[in-house]
């Protein structure tokens, strides 16, 4: 859907580079202006998404944009065949347009032969994901608190990116090298002898509080668990920010140690070949964009 389609006045067109600038004003200006427009131009554009289609889909009305939704692509391997992915991003329609929003949804899934997911749904987004067949993934949290501890002989933990580099397990080296330019995420490796655990953390929001991390990925459960509070009093030295929240379905463990344990917020997928245990937070929105 390259060329514009227009609607009562209002166009809709994929979002090519050239747009891209034009677009991170618009979400800067409307959607979230704690973002600036050169964060929204970097975010959109992650070293891994060469030879993406689009970087979404847009509204405009006599050039001038008026609703974007935004659109992170990857090629994921899946028990050991390449899977397509799309991860829905920013949506924002001016209040005049925002009967159009579904135009850009229904834009950005009529691509096929894709996996669809929505990691950071917002207010009337995730009912209207519901109805497009979209399925919850399961975000039961942990409220982990971030604790000074002494170290321990034998293990490390350090979020400097050279060593990262050396160290991080064969296995990881892409996920590591594709997100390590990634704008709204830090990188920490836990070592213990011979094993390692790799962690991907963004700062988060709570009720406009920046007080929280997110941990997206864990490599190695068993490692997480055992060190847990050496890796959480590193990111409290690192960061500053007393609580991390832990979704069980990256930690795949219930950390130890949590204040409380419930429901997170809802993240949802959408695919006909990938089950909800190959869906995971990276390669998307939440890695590219810090509010």
């Amino acid at each position: 859907m390259d060329a514009p389609v227009s609607g009562h006045g209002v166009a809709l067109s994929a979002i090519h580079p050239s747009d891209v600038g034009r677009v991170a004003a618009f979400l800067h200006r409307e959607l979230n202006p704690r973002v600036a427009a050169a964060d929204w131009v970097r975010g959109m554009q992650p070293s891994w998404m060469a030879g993406a289609p689009n970087h979404g889909y847009m509204l405009t009305v006599d050039s001038e944009v008026v609703g974007a939704n935004l659109a992170f692509y990857s090629t994921r391997c899946v028990d050991g065949r390449p899977e397509s992915f799309c991860n829905l991003g920013a949506l924002c329609c001016l209040d005049s347009y925002r009967t159009h929003a579904l135009r850009l949804v229904r834009a950005v899934l009529a691509q096929r032969g894709m996996t669809f997911t929505d990691l950071s749904p917002s207010g009337n987004v995730v009912a209207m994901d519901r109805r497009l067949g979209f399925r919850d993934l399961d975000t039961r949290v942990s409220l982990v608190p971030n604790l000074p501890w002494a170290p321990v002989p034998g293990v490390r933990v350090t979020s400097d990116v050279q060593a990262i580099e050396r160290l991080v397990p064969e296995q990881q080296r892409e996920l590591f090298e594709d997100h390590r330019h990634a704008p709204a995420v830090q990188h920490v490796l836990l070592r213990e002898g011979a094993q390692s655990c790799y962690v991907i953390v963004r700062r988060d929001r709570r009720k406009g509080l920046p007080l929280f991390l997110s941990l997206l990925h864990i490599s190695n459960a068993t490692l997480y668990a055992r060190r847990s509070r050496l890796l959480h009093s590193h990111l409290l030295h690192r960061t500053g920010a007393p609580l991390a929240l832990v979704e069980h379905r990256i930690s795949r463990l219930r950390p130890p140690g949590a204040l409380w344990r419930g429901g997170g917020r809802p993240k949802l997928y959408r695919s006909s070949s990938v089950e909800q245990r190959h869906v995971d937070d990276l390669y998307s929105e939440l890695t590219q964009i810090a509010w």
